[in-house]
């Protein structure tokens, strides 16, 4: 059996809008004009009583919205609620008339409102609902007359329905969305009437005679729950064909892309105002980005974006540009189907490629689309952003280059200044997740990669202008991400960063100083990240690499099976999450790779620790160029925690056992032999031989250093000597 959807249709009688707030009407205010409408008097019906209860405890709905315009702002004078400053005198009344202000939103598509619900379960309970919309009368303020259709849809018929729809479409998203819409919730039936009979008694009399007092009480508000909503922009996906065989995709090289995006822009425009009869203004603002006069028009999140995709994927990948896709918004004035038709079947001339010729092949095959648009925190330009021009690099004349050479002080400036545009052009791009790290530079990221200057060809852009980004941000967001100046043709393409992170760093805020037991502290934040991490795997069981045990319960044996540490660094005061294979020294198994990516999800958002009676922390996510310094070559390390030896052997002193029992460690973990420095130890009951040493390698090697049978909870730390390195 198909999805069925409960789809209610609501058309406004004079095509405009006049509630105040929100835009789409939130669910919440639909859900009331339809109590409103089956009431009479103070009664509501057995039926309708049913069908709303049911309807509010469906999930939120997608909408479906006309696009609009602000209408001209109309004065009105009504009287303020204020009437003891005139005594309570209705005569007086006209002396407490205020402005108001009421600016209508004006319809500017035929297109209707519509609320479609997934059903879950029985749909039986939809016939009230149905029923129910036939009385609606009204919708917004009371001069917003309106009446509604309801009916149930299956898959293929709401489909069909919400493509035919010209205007905006709005869904319900977990995280993220634009904006909060009010919607219904189990309760907000009830809380309506409620409200409607404290109304009715909201002025009361107490006392007698002299001593009596009139009393207003506030009804109690009603009962919704705020849904995030996101307006959909629609995509559609084109592949470059030769021209003289459709067999082929015909690559255009990654460093003429501003020149391809053109091209594509300039030819989808002009067969759109062939076919468009006085819609010229319409295809300037949102396709080209100006008004006539060359007046940039629509706001950016309204325009048709094109957005060029080098070929990435692989090490060998060439970055030739042999596909793209187009966005149209929600808002945008042309319709994604007439913009579909205008790019499908281009055929621009590429002249100065030895006359080349290539055409527009509208396509179902997304990979290469879909590979920008997974989710990441870290993100690589392919093809340079352009920074504004404030923050361009000083131009040398060539002739004058050792003249003029810069200064290392000069070119530290010069990062900074663009590392603050990026910022900006991420708000710009509205990213909301916090930035941690920005790095900028002219080479690229990749081996095949193009640097930034040749992108300025034939470009209204200077190669100053032009840098490589990348950004690492506090929280996961998804693609595509396109920043800069350039955006619109081709320039500050993203690709995520894939591989996932296997060291993590959270700086530790509050007062460091109480933590007397960090072994607690360290115990705490394991059971943390492993309850996040069960929450991301859901029903699944939580495995060995986060739990550090088999599936009978007992302790896995780690020399087989590796597990996450947990580490705390009392210098930086951070804590330290490593993957097993860091510790080991190896690479990771497919299967920890994908752990690892499930482990990046669960520590998303991690921001408190309560760490019992160590106390309570907040958390801020480190930078991974933060963390370099335990991932650096050097032949000297330091433990900063007690290392714990894993074996006492008998007939030797304290310091030579651990000194020997560090070696064999050093050996199991894959290190060189080194000469052991024992400057601290101490035995401890039930626990054993534990101290601070001091490594010295005969030649550097590559951290983390992390050793001894405490260190996957907070024992054996090592940071490395920077004076032998």
């Amino acid at each position: 059996m198909t999805a069925q959807h409960l789809v209610l249709t609501i058309r406004l009688h004079d095509a405009r809008y006049h509630g105040v707030g929100e835009w789409p009407p939130a669910p919440a205010r639909l859900f009331q004009a339809l109590v409103a409408g089956v009431g009479r008097g103070q009664k509501l019906g057995e039926e309708p009583v049913v069908g709303l209860a049911w309807l509010e405890r469906l999930p939120p709905p997608v909408i479906a919205a006309p696009r609009v315009r602000a209408g001209h702002p109309v004065g009105l004078f009504v009287p303020n609620n204020d009437a003891d400053t005139v005594g309570g005198d209705p005569e007086r009344l006209r002396d407490l008339r205020v402005r108001k202000q009421v600016s209508p939103r004006l319809f500017e598509t035929a297109d209707p409102l519509v609320y479609a619900w997934p059903i879950e379960g029985d749909p039986a309970p939809a016939a009230a609902v149905v029923a129910a919309a036939d009385e609606l009368y009204q919708l917004g303020r009371g001069v917003d007359m309106a009446w509604a259709v309801g009916e149930v849809l299956d898959d293929d018929a709401w489909s069909t329905r919400l493509a035919s729809h010209g205007g905006t479409v709005h869904r319900p998203e977990a995280t993220g969305g634009r904006h909060a819409l009010l919607c219904p919730a189990p309760g907000s039936l009830a809380s309506l009437v409620e409200r409607h009979r404290a109304a009715l008694a909201r002025i009361r009399v107490e006392g007698e005679r002299q001593d009596a007092r009139t009393l207003f009480v506030q009804p109690p508000k009603p009962r919704f729950r705020a849904v995030d909503y996101g307006a959909e922009p629609r995509w559609s996906a084109y592949e470059l064909r030769d021209a003289g065989d459709a067999t082929k995709l015909w690559p255009w090289p990654v460093e003429r892309i501003v020149a391809l995006t053109e091209r594509l822009r300039d030819g989808a425009a002009a067969r759109l105002r062939e076919a468009l009869i006085d819609q010229d203004e319409a295809i300037d603002r949102s396709l080209i980005g100006r008004r006539p006069g060359d007046e940039r028009a629509l706001p950016v999140e309204q325009r048709v974006r094109i957005l060029a995709l080098p070929s990435i994927g692989h090490t060998h990948a060439d970055r030739a540009v042999r596909r793209f896709a187009v966005e149209v918004p929600s808002g945008c004035p042309l319709r994604a189907g007439d913009v579909a038709w205008a790019f499908s079947g281009l055929e621009p001339a590429a002249p100065e490629l030895d006359a080349a010729r290539f055409v527009v092949v509208e396509s179902d095959d997304r990979t290469m689309f879909e590979s920008y648009c997974r989710t990441a925190r870290r993100w690589r330009s392919v093809t340079p952003v352009a920074l504004p021009v404030a923050v361009a690099r000083r131009r040398i004349e060539p002739s004058r280059r050792a003249d003029e050479a810069k200064a290392g002080a000069e070119r530290v400036e010069e990062e900074r200044r663009a590392s603050r545009a990026v910022a900006v052009a991420l708000r710009h791009a509205g990213v909301r997740a916090p930035l941690v790290a920005v790095t900028v530079q002219r080479e690229p990221f990749a081996s095949r990669g193009t640097r930034a200057e040749p992108f300025a060809a034939d470009t209204r852009f200077a190669k100053e202008r032009l840098w490589h980004v990348e950004v690492e941000l506090g929280a996961s967001i998804q693609g595509p991400l396109i920043l800069g100046d350039g955006r619109f043709l081709g320039l500050g393409v993203m690709a995520p960063v894939s591989e996932p992170a296997a060291l993590f760093g959270f700086a530790l805020g509050g007062d460091r100083a109480a933590i007397v037991d960090p072994e607690q502290l360290v115990r705490a934040a394991r059971r943390a990240v492993m309850s996040r991490a069960q929450q991301v795997l859901g029903d699944q069981p939580l495995r060995t690499f986060f739990s550090g045990h088999d599936s009978e319960g007992g302790p896995a044996r780690t020399e087989q099976s590796g597990h996450l540490a947990v580490q705390w660094d009392p210098i930086a005061g951070r804590l330290l999450v490593i993957a097993p294979h860091l510790l080991d020294r190896r690479s990771p198994s497919s299967e920890e790779q994908r752990e690892l990516r499930h482990l990046a999800k669960a520590l998303d958002g991690f921001i408190d620790l309560r760490a019992g009676r160590a106390g309570r922390f907040s958390l801020t996510r480190c930078a991974e160029s933060e963390l370099g310094v335990y991932a650096t070559h050097a032949r000297q390390w330091s433990s900063v925690r007690p290392y714990a030896a894993t074996r006492h052997g008998r007939g030797e002193s304290a310091a030579s056992a651990l000194a020997a029992d560090v070696i064999v460690e050093c050996e199991r973990r894959g290190l060189p032999r080194p000469r052991v420095t024992v400057e601290s130890l101490r035995g401890i009951a039930g626990r054993g031989l534990e101290g601070m040493v001091q490594l010295e390698f005969a030649r550097a090697v590559e951290g983390p250093v992390v050793l001894g049978r405490t260190r996957y909870l907070g024992g054996g730390l090592f940071l490395p000597d920077r004076g032998l390195a």
